[in-house]
């Protein structure tokens, strides 16, 4: 065996990360630095590719990074296949190469291992945010990152750090919601879950900040369409869960698809240098999104060609090229040889690559073991959970008194998406439902109850079934359970036809409601007399206005994963507490938009019933109803200054004969501003559990920096004044001086 003396230092783990990388850095040519920045997949996403057409580009183009796990990477779904192509792709890596560089493999687990087959899959982001708990959605990251490191990724493409400004986007499902605070806070937590406490550890995963800098309002609210706002909107709305990641300590930050005033991500060195680097500090790597820099040429047209697509892009900020096959390799390494892009600007991208190699161990040990996965993947703790978070995202969003039910009933129970798994994963996920554990709503109400449970399903996603029959079963039972919704994926660039929501009538970006075969299948259930309860497995929030003046119970579950259907069952039957609360406003209509609480103040025409509130949602961001009752008393603020922050103080009593969890919002308004100020915005949140007739004084720390904004030409500022509270139906003041 070489002894450390024998090997060259980049293969020597005593010496530092920095001296193995520069050591290594200086050993590679050209092609072998401009492959090691530019990835591949192996899938069906764009074009078929197999592991021998990875591993040629590795042999022939060097390429550093590869993504052969998912829809949009690898056709692999059972944990030993998954395993072994990630093996296989390292030995050859490491093995057939003349340095022995490994790679870097990376994933979408937005939500979970959600492509490998019995892995645990939590509630979709929108789901996992009306949980308002960041240290739950740093544990599921924490399980999420343990089970991917365990079959051999190395770099997740989450979170995403959008704020969701339109709802008929398509991807509204993979984001925490309206807010920037919440979204801020969550994506935080998911950034300190997956990362652990450094790359060194085992189970650690490099995260990935998406999508930057705005994403989250596309015209018309077509996927990677261009977004339109002011610098003053970037700044206060898009740009906090950013800063929130980066100071977090994220690693990797991915741009976004979308121009954003009139400048493409991708290509733009003010917002993927300047910014992000220059004033927001980030020191990791910005790894491009699936076909992001040829998307420059072929899409947004401020490139020539696919040779100036690359060099726009190198010259901007982008390190990684996730999708770029041997067309980039050829290019970037040319553009350096014809003295078009600085080798010394290359060299940093490789560093960043190198760096994430060597912290992650790989140089020492590449490789995963299928035994050890196996014990891994979807444990029982991690089960466990899911469960305790698809339970917490439940949000009950009206209630006539019919739930929670006994449990000796005759249910009827119905719907497109009662026995359907894949839905309830929502997307990036295995589209097969053999491959999700877990019980479906239907399968989970069987359990729960003591009386008889029929089912028909009645209607597809959007087509009529036997509605008669499923009508006749209805009739004959107690109470109808309807679990309706939207299909598992709705982003446009996704597998809609796999998804069972091709283009066409419906779903579309020109309506926020049901289908119509949905509409009337609820319809006729409900004629039938028999209470209804509306279970919505959706990644967006339904304009469900027919539902909310006809049935006498909603539960919206969101898309909550593998354990989501349990978690349905148990809220149903009491077993427990709804607790979730609405981290976006539901519109009443398509035609309301927008509809968000923190709109901007503005003047409005005298004459209140012709021209009714800026903000009149069906439901409003933070909706959200319980089992029990709960009574808020003394709100107080007892300290405000600019060092300390503001600490506010208020008294919640369980008012109910049930225990319960109650989520504190505080939102704030300023008196009077030098520039227009939301007409409230979030500021804090905190959940506390309560026994029945118990009281607590809930506490929130604030830092002076959440009630501030960013000033065009002054940056970010928290202006001397008088600045309002609100709690529930409490509110106070103080002054900042």
């Amino acid at each position: 065996m070489s002894t450390d003396d024998e090997r060259p230092p980049y293969r020597q783990p005593a010496l530092s990360v920095a001296e193995r990388v520069s050591d290594l850095l200086e050993r590679m040519t050209v092609e072998e630095k401009a492959g090691q920045v530019v990835g591949t997949w192996c899938g069906f996403l764009g074009g078929e590719t197999d592991l021998a057409d990875v591993k040629r580009l590795i042999a022939d183009h060097h390429v550093g990074v590869a993504a052969p796990f998912g829809w949009g990477g690898a056709r692999y779904e059972q944990l030993g296949e998954v395993v072994e192509a990630a093996n296989e792709l390292q030995r050859h890596a490491t093995e057939e190469t003349r340095l022995g560089i490994p790679l870097l493999l990376n994933v979408d687990a937005v939500h979970g291992n959600a492509y490998v087959a019995g892995s645990t899959v939590f509630p979709n982001a929108l789901g996992a945010a009306a949980t308002w708990d960041p240290d739950a959605v740093e544990a599921a990251a924490d399980v999420t990152a343990t089970e991917v490191r365990s079959v051999g990724a190395h770099q997740n493409y989450s979170p995403t750090c959008d704020v969701a400004r339109d709802p008929r986007w398509g991807r509204t499902f993979e984001t925490f919601g309206e807010s920037p605070r919440l979204v801020a806070e969550l994506a935080a937590a998911k950034v300190r879950g997956y990362q652990g406490d450094g790359l060194g550890d085992d189970d650690a995963v490099v995260a990935t900040a998406k999508h930057f800098p705005a994403y989250g309002e596309p015209t018309r609210g077509e996927d990677a369409s261009t977004v339109d706002v002011s610098e003053y909107t970037l700044r206060n709305v898009f740009l906090p869960p950013f800063e929130a990641a980066v100071d977090a300590g994220v690693e990797s930050v991915m741009p976004s698809y979308s121009s954003i005033n009139g400048a493409p991500a991708h290509g733009s060195r003010s917002y993927l240098t300047d910014l992000l680097r220059g004033e927001l500090g980030f020191d990791g790597h910005v790894v491009s999104d699936w076909n992001g820099v040829r998307h420059l040429p072929d899409d947004h047209g401020t490139a020539a060609d696919r040779r100036d697509a690359v060099r726009q892009a190198r010259e901007a900020g982008v390190d990684v090229a996730s999708v770029g096959h041997t067309g980039h390799v050829e290019h970037l390494a040319d553009l350096v040889r014809d003295g078009e892009f600085d080798e010394r600007r290359l060299d940093e991208s490789v560093r960043r690559v190198l760096r994430l190699k060597f912290e992650l161990g790989l140089f020492e040990d590449p490789f995963v073991d299928e035994a050890a996965a196996r014990e891994t993947v979807g444990s029982d703790d991690h089960r466990d959970a899911a469960r305790d978070a698809a339970r917490d995202s439940m949000t009950l969003l009206k209630n006539d008194g019919l739930l929670p039910l006994d449990g000796d009933e005759d249910v009827f129970v119905g719907g497109p998406n009662a026995d359907d798994r894949v839905h309830q994963l929502g997307g990036w996920s295995v589209a097969n439902d053999e491959n999700v554990p877990g019980e479906t709503v239907l399968e989970a109400v069987r359990e729960r109850t003591s009386g008889d449970v029929t089912y028909e399903q009645g209607t597809t996603l959007d087509e009529e079934l036997d509605v008669e029959a499923a009508v006749e079963k209805a009739a004959a039972a107690d109470v109808a359970v309807l679990a309706l919704g939207e299909g598992w994926y709705l982003h446009e660039f996704g597998p809609q036809a796999q998804a069972g929501t091709e283009t066409g009538e419906w779903p579309t970006r020109s309506e926020l409601g049901l289908s119509d075969a949905q509409r009337e299948f609820a319809r006729r259930v409900h004629e039938t007399g028999t209470p209804v309860v509306g279970v919505l497995i959706t990644g967006r929030p339904l304009a469900v206005d027919w539902l909310d003046a006809n049935v006498p119970a909603i539960l919206l579950a969101y898309f909550p994963g593998t354990e989501g259907g349990g978690a349905v069952a148990e809220t149903l039957f009491g077993d427990n507490d709804p607790s979730g609360r609405l981290p976006i406003s539901v519109p009443e209509d398509a035609a309301d938009l927008p509809q968000r609480f923190n709109y901007l103040a503005h003047p409005r025409p005298i004459g209140d019933d012709e021209h009714p509130d800026s903000y009149d949602p069906l439901y409003e961001f933070g909706h959200g109803l319980s089992y029990t009752t709960f009574e808020y008393d003394d709100l107080r603020v007892d300290a405000a200054d600019r060092d300390g922050g503001v600490d506010l103080s208020v008294t919640v009593r369980n008012a109910g004969d049930r225990s319960g969890t109650e989520t504190v919002q505080a939102f704030a308004r300023q008196e009077t501003s030098s520039r227009v100020q939301p007409d409230r915005k979030l500021v804090g949140f905190e959940r506390v559990d309560l026994d029945p007739g118990e009281a607590s004084d809930v506490s929130l720390s604030v830092p002076a920096d959440h009630f501030g904004f960013y000033r065009p030409h002054g940056g970010h500022v928290v202006e001397s004044g008088t600045y309002h509270v609100f709690v529930e139906s409490l509110s106070t003041s103080f002054d900042l001086d």
